[in-house]
């Protein structure tokens, strides 16, 4: 069940006239505020430069969710070969969901750096697709992303304080103009360009997960292995592969669970 105290983003969606593109943009503040809350509730701690990378990377996903059709459920692995780190989001908009967290340990290693896209959509096969990138400029590298795999152009631009935008090409786009695109001309927009606006969408920070949902993963192993796991401890802590979340687990309650099954 979502946190009905969790802030919610509202992203609008436009189209540019006679340059045939959309617009996606937010003021992504209030999800960055849950986001730390998140961190703090279950004592997470990043450097400045990965918090500052998933953070960007959460903004573009956004976008890129409220640019596609309502019933996909997306997550984007950016892997990272010097240092290895892997920068994993998860998201749908139907319910307007997102999550992510950072991995530095068991991270593997593609000799490359490797963005990873996975999607599903009600009623089609799971689709994957992974794309080579370099450096470590996250809009960049979403870019590269959308040129490689979505096969068109996108731009993405910080705006003033948290304020993103996102722009992609769509069928007999004006790629010129929008490769040209300045982070000046995109604040004159409204101005200089004819916006239709399509749609709002609003997404909160919020993975879903519970100690019941992490159970199915210790079911997997053997009933040694499980007995492994718990040591002599009563209660394991257990974290999520999505968001990093800690929830304690009592092996009582897991056996009980796992009885039910």
């Amino acid at each position: 069940m979502s946190d009905p105290n969790a802030s919610i983003i509202e992203v609008r969606t436009y189209f540019v006239r006679g340059r045939n593109a959309l617009v996606a943009r937010a003021d992504f503040e209030p999800l960055y505020i849950d986001y730390y809350l998140h961190h703090a509730d279950h004592g997470i701690q990043y450097s400045m430069e990965h918090d500052a990378m998933l953070k960007e990377t959460l903004s573009a996903f956004t976008l890129h969710l409220a640019s596609r059709p309502q019933d996909e459920t997306c997550g984007w692995t950016l892997n990272f070969h010097a240092p290895l780190v892997n920068l994993f989001v998860t998201g749908s908009s139907r319910p307007g969901h997102v999550a992510g967290r950072i991995f530095t340990d068991d991270v593997r290693d593609f000799g490359k750096n490797i963005f990873i896209s996975q999607v599903t959509r009600n009623g089609e096969a799971p689709r994957q697709s992974m794309v080579e990138f370099s450096g470590k400029d996250i809009f960049h590298t979403v870019e590269t992303y959308y040129q490689q795999s979505e096969q068109r152009l996108a731009r993405l631009f910080h705006q003033e304080d948290e304020d993103v935008v996102m722009i992609s090409a769509q069928p007999d786009c004006d790629e010129a103009w929008l490769s040209s695109l300045t982070a000046e001309d995109v604040r004159l927009l409204d101005q200089k360009e004819t916006l239709s606006l399509l749609e709002c969408r609003s997404y909160i920070w919020d993975c879903g997960c519970s100690v019941d949902r992490l159970y199915p993963v210790l079911a997997k192993l053997s009933a040694n292995d499980v007995n492994d796991v718990f040591g002599d401890e009563e209660i394991i802590t257990l974290t999520c592969p999505r968001c990093g979340a800690r929830h304690r687990a009592a092996k009582e309650h897991f056996e009980a669970w796992r009885a039910n099954s």
